[in-house]
């Protein structure tokens, strides 16, 4: 599927609230898999993504029942499999384009003697597995893969406790581990080289078991065995597909935009930090706690004068899959903005990293990578294109925005990667001003 954006002549106004957040959307229907009881869901994002979740769950024992409602969300019902654990499927479990899905079910399988083929579809069987299966190996699990990639096939088994320091900062490979940690006797524990989401250790004392913490070691731990309890939880509004509105509206003239109901954990936010240091008029509004998520509002509006800015290694994993966006809003502000550490924008949904350079300079832009480092200098006048989502949701909607600040019509080819995490994309841009064709 094609979609093409023009230059917006008029602002975006109003409020929009985004869908749900999709890392918690995957945990949500996951934990209430696993646990004893049944769970009430809501908020749950309807995508693609979170779809394979609900799918596999299904598959392997867990009784869910799914009721779309008036805001796009779903309401989710999932009795879980508990004490019992998962059962075998009749077949492959399909991941779909989902890492998510994949990583946190070699955890949550790993420990169960069962067997069990993992698949996904071409994009995501080219991303590493290897970072995962390593540390439950070294549990006791086993796969069999021919290249440390999807197809995998786990051989769960009886698991020991381990104390593991990950290479990279990884939610995903941290939650894997944990997750896996719950059916060892004894404590499991994982240390990181920085700060990763911690939508994990603030969901899991929901369904009953509790998390260590020493923030200052970037380190977490669970003692096993446990099992969860089922939960009701509120998912709230995703701040990565908020990220796209708020760029929007920095972007655009005149603009004065509220996204409402977005989850502020500080794990998730950094962008707005990074837009703000570029000059952006974002403010965040805390409204309260939903659940274990602290919840507000963001109140944006056009910037008229933009500059660079640096962000460390350091930043990357509070920020990962907002490099796309921050790069655009980087090419129309004043100097040369750098962005050290995104090698692992390399393994994503696609080479995001040479992905990014390629579309802006396509688009007129200066850009370059330099071994992990993203290098945009603005400002420059953004020319039409016809640029290729290659599959992935925030390039589609990356490069969509671009045509709305651009000089001419900018054409994104597999812009239906969208459904991933944000299908309503094109109608939250229309309720505040956007011309939806």
């Amino acid at each position: 599927m094609e979609y093409t954006t023009a230059p917006l002549e008029v602002p975006l106004d109003g409020r929009v609230s985004v869908p749900g957040d999709k890392s918690l959307s995957h945990r949500a229907v996951l934990f209430a898999a696993m646990a004893e009881g049944k769970s009430e869901l809501s908020g749950i994002l309807d995508s693609q993504d979170v779809g394979a979740t609900i799918a596999a769950v299904g598959n392997i024992g867990a009784e869910v029942d799914v009721s779309p409602t008036c805001d796009g969300s779903l309401d989710v019902s999932v009795g879980g499999w508990g004490s019992a654990g998962p059962s075998s499927p009749y077949g492959p479990l399909d991941c779909g384009n989902s890492g998510t899905t994949a990583r946190l079910l070699l955890g949550i399988l790993a420990g169960w003697e069962i067997e069990v083929t993992l698949t996904g579809d071409r994009s995501l069987s080219s991303r590493p597995m290897r970072r995962v299966l390593e540390p439950l190996s070294s549990m006791g699990a086993r796969f069999v893969s021919d290249s440390g990639t999807l197809p995998i096939t786990v051989h769960g088994s009886e698991l020991m406790p381990i104390v593991y320091e990950t290479s990279v900062a990884s939610a995903q490979v941290k939650t894997a581990i944990l997750l896996a940690g719950l059916r060892a006797a004894g404590r499991t524990s994982v240390r990181e080289p920085a700060q990763s989401r911690d939508h994990t250790e603030r969901l899991l004392p929901a369904f009953g078991v509790p998390v260590g913490r020493d923030q200052a070691l970037n380190s977490c731990w669970v003692d096993g065995p446990a099992t969860l309890k089922s939960a009701s939880v509120r998912v709230p509004g995703d701040p990565s597909s908020a990220a796209f509105i708020t760029a929007a509206a920095v972007l655009i003239p005149g603009s004065d935009v509220t996204v409402t109901g977005i989850a502020l954990n500080p794990t998730r936010t950094a962008y707005i930090d990074v837009m703000k240091r570029m000059g952006a008029d974002i403010l965040a509004k805390p409204d309260g706690v939903h659940g274990t998520e602290p919840v507000g509002s963001l109140h944006v509006r056009h910037a008229n004068r933009l500059r660079a800015a640096t962000v460390t290694a350091d930043q990357i994993p509070s920020l990962v899959d907002e490099i796309p966006v921050l790069a655009l809003v980087a090419a129309l502000a004043e100097g040369v903005s750098r962005f050290e550490g995104v090698g692992e924008l390399r393994v994503k949904e696609s080479d995001r990293l040479t992905a990014i350079v390629d579309g802006l300079k396509r688009l007129g832009a200066r850009a370059s990578a330099e071994e992990d480092t993203l290098l945009v200098e603005g400002p420059s006048a953004l020319r039409g294109a016809r640029l290729d989502s290659l599959g992935d949701h925030r390039l589609a909607m990356c490069w969509a925005l671009a045509g709305l600040v651009a000089r001419e019509p900018v054409t994104v080819e597999g812009f239906e990667a969208i459904d991933v995490s944000y299908p309503r994309f094109l109608d939250d841009l229309a309720s505040l001003g956007m011309p939806h064709t």
